[in-house]
């Protein structure tokens, strides 16, 4: 009898979604279609390749309304905020295919009498993306359309929690024309997601999800010469200077810290404010907080919606319990969210205070709406609490002086670093992560870089 998987919705515990996991012969099938149908993909140009995935990013934002609706019923966003995820996978695609002619163009190197010398950047071959739920089109399509735009075929597994999302891809190639093989999804569970990876067939695999899942995927590379772009969780802290405009730091950080439950792997997860304002500061951004309206997420007054599931809640309640059995404080009534239940992914914001770093709140991965903030009496303090974790993903600071942000950014290990703003990926800009946060870039002209090789071209023109 086939496997299959069930979606259980956050709304209300219902099965959404329950699709046949693909059998050991369908992912065998796929796999031999992918390779076969990539050596005719290469060879496409560039510009006919844009042509293609911009009818199919086309074909996908027609269907907005559709898709952000399925979003809030497969991982609980309110259906307020859903959209922004179809605007966002909009943007990324078409500055991807957009950057993708200068990105994969012949590199020219200097001249020299009686040769011609270039170097071509080559599609790897297969490329396997395993996509997670929180963000299911976003982080998708940070792979998924630059891998494609490359010259590489694609083989997408998303997560079992938005299992709709590989299929809305597919239908949108398929609308474009995409030739048949070039992009699959296959529902698999772990281990036939493990057995791809270490399938000759896939040439390189792209995994975003949590840090045991980025080693799962990287034991199974590790006996093959192929490489793997991780991006992982995250720890992220902000910085808020006796400079900042306290009104915009407060309203950017609790929508940092909050916005889809507190569920992405860049989101705000510690806050240090600087003596000078932490008084002002948390008392706003309490306030804030409480205004928060947890609910169904098919309600469009709802601005905070479940956690993806029930443990997924009890991990968060468990932080701050933690925090405060530890000597935290905190600050908001979980009374004021009639919604908040503990048998239930329905869980009120917290604001802890009173916090440090033996508390888990600052320094695991919380995922979810809690947040800490801490006093701190000096940039030098704070850069020496942001670095101390073991995750390197994003940072922020808040701050009038650039020059000063630039000089405390340089001192932070992070792979993206911002000022008066968080949360955010720019296309144009690499995406990458340092310590347990990952390994790897994607997006920006540099995303290139790892989806395909070098080769390099030695002309003798005179003989």
């Amino acid at each position: 009898m086939s496997e299959s998987l069930k979606t259980i919705t956050p709304v209300d515990g219902s099965v959404y979604v329950e699709r046949t996991l693909a059998t050991a012969d369908e992912i065998d099938a796929a796999l031999d279609a992918a390779r076969a149908a990539q050596a005719g993909w290469k060879r496409v140009a560039v510009a006919e390749r844009a042509e293609i995935l911009t009818r199919a990013v086309d074909a996908f934002v027609a269907r907005k309304d559709e898709i952000a609706n399925e979003i809030s019923w497969q991982m609980g966003r309110p259906v307020a905020q859903a959209p922004g995820e179809v605007g966002g996978f909009e943007e990324r695609a078409r500055h991807m295919i957009g950057a993708a002619s200068d990105a994969l163009a012949d590199i020219e190197v200097a001249p020299k009498e009686g040769f011609h010398r270039f170097i071509r950047r080559e599609p790897l071959g297969v490329v396997l993306v395993v996509a997670p739920w929180n963000y299911p089109y976003l982080t998708a399509v940070n792979a998924v359309v630059p891998a494609l735009m490359a010259g590489n075929a694609v083989i997408l597994k998303h997560s079992a929690q938005t299992p709709l999302c590989a299929e809305r891809f597919a239908e949108a190639f398929a609308a474009a024309g995409l030739a048949e093989g070039v992009f699959r999804h296959l529902h698999m569970g772990h281990a036939a997601v493990e057995a791809v990876v270490g399938d000759a067939r896939v040439d390189f695999v792209s995994f975003t999800g949590s840090v045991p899942g980025g080693h799962a995927i990287q034991r199974a590379a590790n006996e093959r010469f192929i490489a793997t772009n991780l991006e992982l969780g995250g720890k992220d802290p902000a910085y808020v200077r006796a400079d900042a405009d306290l009104d915009h730091a407060i309203e950017t950080l609790v929508d940092g810290a909050f916005f889809n439950a507190g569920q992405s792997c860049c989101a705000i997860e510690r806050i240090y404010a600087h003596a000078d304002v932490y008084d002002r500061f948390v008392d706003g951004f309490a306030e804030l907080t409480n205004e928060y309206r947890l609910g169904n997420p098919l309600d469009a007054d709802t601005t905070l919606g479940p956690m993806v599931r029930t443990s997924a809640a009890t991990a968060v309640r468990w932080h701050v319990h933690d925090a405060v059995a530890k000597g935290g404080r905190a600050l908001i009534d979980a009374g004021r969210f009639p919604a908040d239940h503990e048998a239930t992914p329905y869980l009120a914001p917290q604001v802890v205070v009173g916090v440090d770093h033996s508390m888990l709140l600052m320094s695991e991965e919380t995922f979810g709406p809690a947040i800490g903030i801490m006093k701190v009496g000096s940039d030098d303090e704070a850069v020496a609490l942001m670095n101390d974790s073991v995750y390197g993903l994003t940072a922020a600071i808040f701050t009038a002086d650039e020059d000063a942000a630039i000089a405390i950014g340089d001192r932070v290990n992070t792979g993206t670093w911002f000022m008066n703003r968080c949360d955010y990926l720019d296309p144009a800009l690499a995406w990458v992560g340092v310590k347990d946060s990952g390994r790897g870039c994607s997006l920006s002209a540099l995303g290139y870089a790892s989806l395909t090789r070098p080769k390099s071209f030695h002309l003798r023109t005179a003989v």
